[in-house]
């Protein structure tokens, strides 16, 4: 028997505020600009969860979804679990109610921000068998970890930022198809040639760098590192600790610790040498370094034999993307780390990136990547098969040479 059981049903006045909230978001959401992340989510699935870091624009596609989708009656309720109403009020009501008066589709955002919200949505999905729910939820969001075994349940899917190809969509500069890696391996000179005979890539790159990974900058160009700044404070002393259960006191050192990555990436760590310099022990630190990239706020490269868990040193340690680098370390924005941190959130987003013996990357188990400038020699991938060099600066390629600016066009 449910544990929810006895609860009331919740009142008309309360399903009408909620409906009446929906209804004003759903008639101010725009459908013009619609990422391509739309079509990687199964919709047919029952149960659905979306996470990714802040400023990806989870909210806006679920609400794009249902518009396209779906008629504003009685079918469909969208709602986030920040509101006020669910300090004092359950979900499982809510989805109880919605579903006996012929709900179809309960999307609701931000379930992170829901305290329970793992076993609620277990009873939800046992106890209504034809109802469909969509939620999202921070990039830190575990089903591992939940209290319910969701992970039975629930189809999830994890939403990056905006690549190289979505940013020239959403600037209006031109809508291309995106490539696979084997495209742009085996045929880079071709793709090049015919993209640089409609657009020239390069003058938008480096705006993309700058500011293109998170589609809020179309709110305000000006504002947008100020507003990256403080979603990262809020990822760290709100997001980690709440799924995490660190004590407010050791925020600081959360804080200290990105501080440190951010002025030195990318680097190869020294484990022992920032424990000493941010105060944090060992182990610890090598928590909390898991917290930051399970965040999306950096990214730890290992080895493939070693694979990623929080007891191995990471090979190296970038930040999760360029915009990062240009809001926490202004001053440290070496080219050179630029385009390797470009390259890497580019490919990782949906490939298996790994360090490389020789060069700085391999990618899918197969392809060695060696990242640089128009001077780039090969001495570094001398005699490895399905070695590349990946260039800065050029608008197209010969045989093993390859624009960096053309892995922005994988997604």
């Amino acid at each position: 028997m449910c544990i929810f059981a006895t609860r009331q049903f919740i009142n008309d006045n309360t399903m009408e505020v909620l409906t009446r909230r929906f209804y004003e978001k759903y008639a101010q959401i725009n459908t013009k600009l619609v990422r391509d992340f739309i079509n990687v989510v199964d919709w047919s699935n029952r149960f659905i969860g979306i996470k990714g870091s802040r400023g990806v624009g989870k909210t806006t596609l679920l609400l794009q979804y249902i518009k396209m989708n779906y008629s504003p009656d009685y079918k469909v309720l969208y709602t986030s679990l920040d509101y006020l109403y669910f300090t004092e009020n359950h979900l499982y009501d809510l989805a109880e109610t919605f579903y006996k008066k012929g709900g179809e589709l309960l999307a609701l955002d931000e379930v992170h921000r829901y305290p329970n919200w793992s076993i609620e949505l277990k009873n939800i999905y046992d106890d209504f068998p034809n109802l469909k729910v969509v939620f999202t939820g921070s990039s830190l969001l575990q089903m591992s970890k939940a209290k319910a075994d969701l992970s039975r349940r629930a189809v999830m899917y994890e939403m990056p930022g905006l690549s190289f190809r979505e940013f020239l969509i959403f600037e209006n500069v031109i809508k291309l198809p995106a490539l696979t890696i084997q495209d742009i391996f085996k045929n880079h000179v071709q793709i090049a040639v015919d993209i640089i005979g409609q657009i020239k890539p390069l003058e938008y790159f480096s705006n993309y760098l700058n500011y293109g990974y998170y589609p809020f900058y179309l709110n305000n160009i000006k504002s947008f590192h100020q507003k990256l700044y403080e979603t990262i404070q809020i990822t760290l002393e709100i997001d980690i600790p709440q799924f995490e259960s660190i004590q407010t006191s050791n925020i600081i050192y959360l804080r200290k610790l990105l501080q440190i990555i951010s002025a030195s990436v990318p680097f190869k760590p020294n484990l022992n040498t920032i424990s000493q310099r941010t105060g944090i022990s060992l182990n610890t630190m090598k928590q909390y370094m898991k917290y930051l990239d399970d965040a999306n706020l950096i990214s730890m490269l290992y080895f493939e034999e070693k694979g990623i868990n929080s007891l191995n040193k990471p090979e190296k340690i970038y930040l999760q993307n360029t915009n990062l680098m240009n809001s926490l370390a202004p001053d440290n924005t070496e080219i050179g780390s630029i385009r390797e941190t470009f390259f890497y959130s580019q490919t990782a987003a949906f490939l298996k990136v790994n360090a490389a013996y020789k060069g700085d990357f391999l990618v899918q188990n197969k392809y060695t990547v060696e990242i640089g400038g128009k001077s780039k020699t090969q001495d570094q991938i001398k005699g490895i098969k399905n070695a590349f060099i990946v260039k800065d600066d050029i608008e197209v390629g010969n045989d093993n040479i390859i624009p960096l600016w053309l892995f922005g066009f994988l997604y």
